[in-house]
């Protein structure tokens, strides 16, 4: 689902610290995860999420079952 190969992809990914990119893989990987399931279409703004990562997003908490 998520163009790494994209060069929006690849600039806001080496925008990021070295030991941020896991981060933003991670997030990139459940936000295009869940636009494909909600919308049928894969859509990522990378730099959106870039900018989410600088400003401290982490992944918290185990997910929980949906209803």
């Amino acid at each position: 689902m998520v163009n790494k190969n994209s060069e929006k992809y690849v600039k806001a990914r080496v925008s990021l610290p070295v030991e941020l990119r896991p981060v933003y893989e991670d997030i990139v990987e459940h936000y295009a995860f869940h636009t494909q399931r909600l919308f049928g279409r894969g859509y990522v703004a990378y730099e959106v999420l870039a900018s989410l990562v600088r400003d401290g997003w982490r992944c918290s908490a185990e997910p929980c079952e949906r209803a």
